[in-house]
């Protein structure tokens, strides 16, 4: 097989793998500008493209109000995330102690129960806070899941940072704080570009705990709006409007990530490699 063959197919192979993964995005925009019964219509582009549903899903609830829901939750995880992770990351990947390895594994197997197992429990600890029907309890229910993460890849790229830095910084009497917000925090930029990212998806596209810790509109977040649409809509068929808000609520996404994936891959692959 010549080398013209293979780079033709391997060309072939990475157009089908991007086709494939793009194609329900891609569909959900082309559905979201059908409307009626022209929704069910296979063409991929629309005989009469309208902003309908666009203007639907504001005009039928507070679509508005629930996007900024979500980004006050994941602005608030995110940021109680990596306070917590840092102080974690600097103990666990700059201090030695006794069972330092064993926490670790401790802390990242926390993140693997599923989300029913914790619930009820996390629904307990919500109702005896006060905190039902707030963004604290989605903030608080999120840290399970974000916090692992975050301290994991944070204790990783901390711990492969050069001991000299820190040790002249403590012969010019800095402290652990100071060390940590002064120093390392400004060479972990990687790391935090990931960690933040990654965390803030995970905030944003919950749906379990945000059905279950919310019951207004006022405190619903995204994904729980979307599952709501098919009841909320005037429309005999509410799939417009659906793929309409979960255009709305992609996009952003998908643009931060295509803007930090530099950041995101070199953060979460810190430490993978010993000189």
């Amino acid at each position: 097989m010549s080398r013209l063959t293979k780079t033709v197919g391997l060309y072939l192979l990475v157009a089908a793998i991007v086709a494939y993964a793009l194609f329900p995005f891609a569909w959900a925009v082309i559905s979201s500008l059908k409307s009626g019964p022209a929704i069910f219509d296979a063409a991929l582009i629309p005989a009469e493209p309208t902003l309908r549903n666009y203007v639907a899903i504001f005009a039928e609830q507070p679509f508005g109000r629930t996007i900024l829901n979500s980004l006050i939750v994941g602005a608030g995880t995110v940021a109680l995330s990596l306070v917590l992770a840092l102080g974690a990351a600097y103990a666990l990947g700059r201090v030695s102690f006794r069972g330092r390895r064993l926490l670790l594994m401790v802390i990242l197997a926390v993140s693997m129960f599923p989300q029913v197992a914790v619930l009820s429990g996390m629904f307990e600890l919500v109702t005896a806070l006060g905190l039902y029907d707030s963004h604290a309890a989605l903030i608080l229910s999120y840290l399970i899941f974000t916090l692992p993460f975050t301290a994991w890849v944070l204790t990783t790229f901390m711990r492969d940072l050069p001991k000299e830095l820190e040790e002249a910084a403590m012969v010019d009497g800095a402290g652990a704080f100071t060390i940590v917000t002064r120093i390392f925090l400004p060479l972990m930029g990687p790391a935090i570009a990931s960690t933040t990212l990654l965390a803030f998806l995970v905030a944003w596209n919950e749906f379990l705990f945000a059905l279950t810790f919310t019951l207004s509109a006022g405190s619903r977040t995204v994904p729980v709006a979307i599952a709501l649409i098919s009841g909320a809509s005037q429309y005999e068929v509410p799939w417009g409007p659906l793929m309409a808000a979960s255009v709305i609520v992609t996009v952003p996404m998908i643009a931060l990530v295509l803007l930090f994936q530099r950041k995101i891959v070199s953060g979460l692959t810190a430490g993978a490699v010993k000189g």
